[in-house]
């Protein structure tokens, strides 16, 4: 397993220990990162949050706050990332009648030393969590998938576009 690069894991050092990655060199830029993931539910479950009547209140509105406030945790939740002063994180959810469901993508933006991937994809991932909790008494069935990292911006390692090769 290579250790630490360009190709490595960056958290791993030559003698395989996890550590936090020194970013103190690093050029301060704009970052922006994009993730999204999705709840499939059955179709009476998402008429029930489109109507406003899941027992516990506003579905979308509730899960868009806590992806929000989720993303400034995000150094709190998993370890070795760094506490970020984030300047902009959004939460869009949106009704899929093809899940049937809801999508969520939320988007991170930050001026700093390191990227807001992890950030981005903490708010997708507690958002689907909190969409999954309000509406479980109606559909215990609910599937939470596809999380992952949409695009990124800024940084040594440039740009990227799920999709697209370098």
């Amino acid at each position: 397993m290579m250790a630490g690069g360009r190709d490595g894991l960056t958290h791993i050092d030559a003698s395989g220990e996890a550590n936090m990655v020194d970013v103190g060199d690093k050029a301060e830029t704009v970052r922006i990162a994009v993730a999204e993931g999705s709840v499939r539910m059955r179709p009476e479950t998402l008429e029930l949050i489109r109507e406003g009547n899941a027992r516990k209140g506003d579905v979308i509105g509730t899960a868009r706050l806590a992806g929000i406030m989720a993303a400034k945790q995000t150094a709190s939740l998993i370890p070795l990332c760094h506490p970020l002063m984030l300047t902009k994180v959004s939460v869009d959810i949106t009704e899929d009648a093809d899940l049937p469901g809801l999508r969520v993508e939320a988007m991170a933006k930050l001026s700093g030393r390191t990227g807001v991937e992890m950030e981005a994809l903490t708010a997708v991932s507690v958002a689907c969590l909190t969409i999954y909790d309000m509406a479980k008494a109606a559909d215990k069935e609910m599937e939470i998938g596809g999380i992952r990292l949409l695009a990124k911006s800024g940084g040594r390692s440039g740009n990227y576009r799920r999709g697209e090769q370098d």
